[in-house]
């Protein structure tokens, strides 16, 4: 993967300066025929200008048409240009928490079950900081777009992104996409760095019989870890109101100093996730042509689709510490080693291949189509001090959709089973209604899934890290009813879920998993809902309500609530304004409890969060293709602790503060070259 990466990369960054000068061809935006994980054909035309004295003016030269389709989906998606909401670029959503630093551990507020199937190593506490294949964009472009991000924060915190696609000429788009994050810490020993980056490539024929798609993703977290704050009751008490005078309960004791260039990690946890992923379409179908003024334009109908995919995965998850503590480890932990530095390693590698036939009843609806197809997964683990250990997975798959031509209907069901291997006997069975209900936009999306799947393999044994793995036990099924009602242009949405788990996996203590043997049920209500109250003020209302069976192992807040009131408006022609206060409070809960040595969040019985709601001032402008966000964030902690508004600082686990009052700048600059 490295050789990969030093090779590749310096090809695709010099292709994206060498070709950043030069104006593209216009686009089509045709209906493009696509499967099940299909990213074929954002347009299915193509034209061909006739011998013509008058030379036209080029209407793109000043301009950029732009747009993407995730992995995976049809929905054709423009680019968020709005200013008010600074979570569109910030990593951890305000649904979820870190342990108190950009680039630490991470946990949601919502209750959120796995429901993938296969193969799972069980290391979740840094997905949120993760670039994935499912949020992978592919653009088509008119004209190369570059954009440029940088959030300076309190104490050193920084975070850059970069991204940049471009077409070569109508049937090549490449894009480059990268971010890095650096936190020094809030406390001692907290210093946190993120390294992502991503790369794709789309290529279509000209006669449209044929596209590739290829994706490369290259994840990299560095988190140290302190265990926590020995005393936590000392923040009240500061000479220099720092959380950085106290003492942890991991890393070097004594003073250390911030340093924002530092990304080493002596005691802290290390994520290594690689993915590439090759997608090759080749299609049989009928073919058509349209002339229209002085062009021809081409048009090329699939009726069936052959395609195969190819994924590579290698992950390394870690643990490591050059300067443990005897005394410590027993007294905080309750862990036990005789001497020397502690250190875990898991390595795994998955490559799988994956082919399916796609067959489209009417040419003239590019969203209804059946796939059928099947892969093989073959699964390597080599930990450190364990012997090797390999397996595969069989599996097949079904998929129907049918979107309506007047766009008012959506119907998809899907359904993946796996026939053998060592994962045999997980599934995957889902099925979603959507219906546009009136002409205002006005939707609602019925949904269902049922999920059957075995145990993350870090809790069946399969890991060095000091985990008491239960193998053998029964696989956890999930079964989900969803619903959700809105209207974009009116600003609402309101969504409702309802599930029923048995077997439902998690961990009890931060070594122990375990299995509740009984069923479970959660619902959970939300609503979003944009008030207009005057001309300029806007009040922005987010509300998520949670209830979950007493005798289950899960804690989470009955309440989590985002409310933004905010002076919006277009000023002098290209001034657009956001500038308001936000708060974000979730009712008091038992937050589960996180364990650095296993990097596991645990259910616990023992602490309950006192929390203040978290008030943040914001004002964030966009000036043409300028956008900025100016913060100050943790106003709560403003006040001093005090018996009617309890601790300044919240706590989003025990002995995990979060930072204090903490001031951010960020812009985000787009060129178009």
């Amino acid at each position: 993967m490295k050789l990969c990466k030093k090779v590749l990369l310096p090809f695709f960054v010099l292709g994206c300066f060498y070709q950043a000068a030069r104006a593209q061809s216009p686009i089509p935006l045709g209906g493009g025929m696509q499967g099940f994980g299909s990213r074929q054909g954002f347009g299915n035309m193509q034209g061909n200008k006739k011998n013509d004295s008058l030379q036209r003016r080029d209407k793109y030269a000043d301009s950029i048409t732009i747009y993407y389709k995730l992995y995976n989906q049809n929905d054709i998606l423009k680019l968020d240009s709005s200013v008010n909401d600074f979570f569109v670029h910030y990593p951890v959503p305000y649904t979820a928490y870190n342990l108190g630093n950009l680039g630490t551990a991470s946990n949601s507020y919502l209750f959120k079950p796995k429901l993938n199937i296969g193969w799972d190593a069980g290391f979740h506490a840094y997905d949120t900081y993760l670039y994935t294949l499912e949020q992978t964009p592919f653009y088509q472009t008119t004209r190369p777009y570059t954009e440029f991000g940088y959030l300076l924060g309190a104490k050193g915190e920084q975070m850059v992104e970069i991204k940049h696609s471009q077409n070569k000429k109508q049937q090549l788009n490449f894009s480059f996409d990268y971010r890095f994050s650096n936190a020094p810490g809030n406390v001692k020993n907290q210093n946190a760095n993120v390294n992502n980056m991503r790369i794709t490539a789309n290529y279509q024929g000209k006669r449209k019989r044929f596209a590739s798609f290829l994706v490369m993703l290259f994840n990299q977290t560095a988190s140290s870890e302190n265990g926590g704050l020995v005393n936590a009751a000392l923040l009240d008490s500061l000479s220099l109101n720092d959380p950085y005078e106290l003492e942890t309960r991991l890393g070097v004791s004594g003073s250390s100093f911030r340093n924002p260039f530092n990304t080493s990690i002596a005691t802290g946890t290390k994520y290594k996730q690689n993915t590439i992923a090759w997608r090759q379409t080749y299609d049989f179908g009928q073919k058509d042509s349209i002339v229209k003024d002085t062009f021809v334009v081409h048009m090329f109908y699939p009726r069936i689709r052959f395609q195969n995919e190819i994924k590579i995965q290698t992950s390394q998850f870690s643990f490591v510490d050059a300067n443990p503590s005897k005394e410590g480890y027993m007294n905080y932990f309750g862990v036990n080693y005789d001497s020397g530095s502690v250190g875990y390693v898991d390595n795994w590698s998955i490559v799988s291949n994956e082919f399916s036939i796609i067959s489209y009843p009417e040419k003239n609806n590019s969203n209804q189509f059946l796939q059928l197809g099947t892969g093989y997964t073959n699964m390597t683990a080599t930990h450190n001090g364990m012997a090797s250990w390999s397996n595969y997975n069989l599996y097949g798959m079904a998929m129907y959709k049918n979107k309506t031509r007047n766009q008012l209907w959506d119907l998809i069901i899907a359904g993946k089973l796996f026939l053998n291997g060592y994962h045999a006997g997980d599934y995957d069975a889902n099925a979603s209604l959507s219906r546009i209900l009136n002409k205002n936009g006005t939707y609602l999306q019925l949904s269902f899934q049922n999920t059957n799947r075995t145990p993350a393999m870090n809790i069946l044994g399969f890991t060095q890290f000091n985990i008491n793995n239960i193998g053998g036990i029964a696989k956890e099924n999930t079964t989900l009813f969803s619903g959700i009602m809105g209207n974009k242009s009116k600003g609402w949405e309101a969504s409702f879920s309802y599930q029923l788990i048995q077997n439902y996996h998690y961990f009890s203590s931060g070594f122990q998993p375990a299995v509740h043997g009984n069923s479970m049920n959660y619902i959970r209500g939300q609503i979003e809902h944009k008030v207009k109250i005057s001309k300029y003020w806007n009040w922005y209302d987010q509300a998520t309500i949670q209830l979950v069976d007493p005798n289950a192992p899960v804690n989470v807040p009955l309440l989590l609530t985002r409310q933004r009131i905010a002076f919006e408006g277009n000023f002098y022609k290209n001034l657009h304004l956001s500038t308001g206060l936000e708060l974000i409070y979730h009712t008091n809960y038992q937050a589960d409890g996180y364990m650095p040595f296993t990097g596991q969040f645990y259910y616990q019985e023992s602490y309950t969060t006192a929390n203040r709601p978290t008030a943040n001032a914001f004002l964030h402008f966009m000036i043409k293709r300028l956008k900025g966000y100016i913060r100050l964030e943790n106003l709560n902690t403003i006040i001093p602790s005090n018996a009617s508004f309890g601790n300044a600082y919240n706590f989003t686990t025990q002995h995990y503060p979060t930072a204090g009052m903490w001031f951010r700048v960020g812009i985000w600059w787009n060129f178009i070259n």
